[in-house]
């Protein structure tokens, strides 16, 4: 049976597509993508001859009109989306109409925006006692609204690191909303096309950041890092390579046993030999 292979391609370098991902667009005759975000440089492994479509123009019944067709004389379509396709790749109404037609399908994760940011900046973005929390969401600009409670002063009460899609737009209100609760000088990164090779990473704070990006001039495909795992040094190291720290994997060690002090009076203490 056809399948239609919802393929994630990363969030722009070609090299950052997952190795299964290029074998299936390597094999498919058919490939949608999204080539407002997606480099066509992904695309062009392609099979020769292959049927390559930029579906940016295009409105959900052609795209599936397209996939149906394919199906329909055998063969496999390879629909490639930017980034990780779980994450705003609108393939949830996809996959609907394709469960409806009785179209076999699956899914192949990608890099998400935020990891290749994170790569980008050096950094980690759950560091101990600072933040082990990375919130993923959007704010309401001309897309969807968000459903209630999850506005962005409401997620802010968390306290945790933000990764903030689709907002560059709306950046005065990002900083509006998060200001009261992480304050005017909390870091801010907004990395814009990361991985491609015109990327800009602009990092300022709350109270610095608005100004920047209206002087960047930039206005789409950017996202919003908010948070102080992007700035702090002064974190504590993490228990996972503890010396004194041990698990299924690193038991601890019979020295480490040996060297444990004894107790001289309690239940189960050894008595001093008499004299």
């Amino acid at each position: 049976m056809s399948t239609v292979h919802f393929i994630g391609a990363g969030p722009g370098a070609p090299d950052l597509i997952t190795v299964r991902g290029l074998a299936l667009i390597r094999r498919c005759p058919v490939v949608l993508y999204a080539g407002s975000l997606v480099p066509r440089a992904v695309v062009e492994a392609a099979p020769k001859g292959a049927r390559v479509i930029d579906t940016a123009p295009m409105h959900l019944d052609q795209i599936i009109a397209e996939m149906q067709r394919a199906v329909a004389t055998g063969k496999e379509v390879a629909r490639v989306h930017s980034g990780d396709p779980s994450l705003y790749g609108a393939i949830g109404e996809q996959m609907r109409r394709l469960d409806a037609l009785g179209i076999a399908y699956d899914v192949t994760p990608g890099v998400s925006a935020y990891a290749a940011a994170a790569a980008a900046l050096k950094r980690e973005l759950t560091l101990p006692g600072v933040s082990q929390t990375i919130v993923l969401t959007r704010t309401a600009v001309r897309a969807s609204p968000m459903p209630r409670g999850e506005d962005l002063e409401t997620l802010a009460r968390s306290g945790a690191t933000l990764a903030i899609h689709l907002s560059i737009n709306n950046i005065a209100g990002v900083v509006r909303a998060l200001t009261p609760r992480y304050g005017a000088d909390c870091p801010v990164v907004v990395a814009a096309r990361v991985s491609w090779p015109d990327e800009t990473i602009l990092r300022g704070t709350l109270a610095t950041i608005r100004a920047a990006v209206k002087e960047s001039g930039i206005t789409r495909t950017a996202l919003i890092l908010v948070g102080r795992a992007l700035a702090d040094e002064s974190f504590a190291d993490s228990r996972l390579y503890a010396a004194e720290h041990s698990h299924v994997l690193r038991p601890k060690s019979k020295t480490a046993r040996r060297s444990r002090p004894s107790t001289s009076s309690g239940r189960g203490a050894r008595k001093p030999p008499s004299s």
